[in-house]
């Protein structure tokens, strides 16, 4: 591929399906990705959201790290305000000793989640206000040189578990510029402030004993079929998928249901979520991501397959693949 593309895994759980089957799927998924060629495999820390089944992220890569060879995995990420950096220090640090030279550790400051969630994890509201304070400290574990005088976390103690900062506003672009950390901006569903946030970080970034000069991934959802009518298909069955999935509140809408809701404002969310989308042929989604790649002024891509059966997002993830690199050849 002319430059590193990656897989950020959401998880689904899809209509019909259970927590099993979306587990399942996610070890498919990774082990397509390592055959096809990309880098990375991500997956996000979400809560008490019955179409998602990432919620306990390190336990999650541990299972499919066990059933890939190379693929780096990691998350995309961990809500740090949500636990203890020597907790997630631990956590990380097990998976690097278990998979060794394959692990990421992605950091996010948002909630993922509402007030009662915020209140079932024990969680502060004011806690975010400490992220950069608690990404100092869980790197300091991670580089073996503690913050906290007679902590270490072990394992992980020395690992070098390399971090990344996630955001969708200039907060975190600042922040990773700061830190001399590679940025991932979250523009598969927060599109707004991609081209002003990566230039920010850009500007700003200071080098690190981890990293000498900026390193922009940025998110896209693609949906790859063998024909631009399946794609079009794919789409609006993604579409109908997320409007439940924002709308739902515990009911299951027919696909007319949907489809009425997202002419509603609040579905018309959904389109602006998907505002970055390559959807098509092989050939229309190679094109749409040069053009994007060149707009988000990015280093890597990591993208978000959005068909929502298994045999489709497999099916997307191998034609992504085999167009981009036909290119380079």
């Amino acid at each position: 591929m002319r430059l590193p593309i990656s897989v950020l895994d959401l998880a689904p759980i899809g209509r019909d399906q259970t927590p099993t089957d979306s587990i399942a799927a996610s070890v498919a998924l990774a082990q397509a990705a390592e055959e096809h060629g990309y880098r990375r495999v991500w997956y996000a820390e979400h809560h008490n959201m019955p179409s998602i089944a990432s919620s306990a992220t390190s336990v999650l890569i541990a299972h499919v790290g066990a059933h890939t060879r190379e693929i780096r995995l990691g998350a995309g990420g961990v809500m740090l305000p949500n636990h203890a950096p020597l907790t997630i220090a631990e956590q990380f640090g097990t998976l690097e000793a278990m998979y060794p030279g394959r692990i990421d550790l992605g950091l996010g400051r948002a909630p993922g989640s509402d007030q009662n969630t915020m209140y079932a994890l024990r969680r502060d509201p004011a806690s975010s206000n400490a992220f950069p304070q608690d990404v100092l400290e869980l790197q300091g574990y991670l580089n073996g040189q503690t913050r906290v005088p007679g902590v270490d976390a072990v394992p992980g103690k020395g690992s070098g578990v390399p971090l990344y900062v996630l955001g969708s506003s200039m907060f975190g672009a600042q922040l990773a510029a700061a830190l001399g950390l590679p940025y991932a901006f979250a523009s598969h569903f927060a599109p707004t402030m991609l081209t002003e946030a990566v230039a920010a970080y850009r500007r700003e970034f200071r080098p690190s004993a981890q990293l000498d000069s900026p390193y922009v991934i940025a998110a896209v959802n693609v949906i790859a079929a063998d024909t631009a009518e399946a794609a079009g298909e794919h789409r609006q069955a993604a579409r109908r998928a997320r409007v439940q999935a924002l709308l739902g509140r515990g009911r299951t809408f027919t696909d007319a249901e949907a489809d009425a809701l997202l002419d509603t404002p609040g579905g018309r969310q959904v389109d602006q979520m998907f505002s970055y989308a390559a959807v098509g042929t092989p050939r229309d989604v190679r094109d749409y991501l040069d053009r994007f790649v060149e707009h988000a002024d990015a280093d890597e891509l990591i993208v978000a397959h959005q068909p929502t059966t298994t045999e489709a997002r497999l099916r997307s993830v191998a034609l992504l693949a085999e167009a981009m690199t036909a290119v380079a050849v």
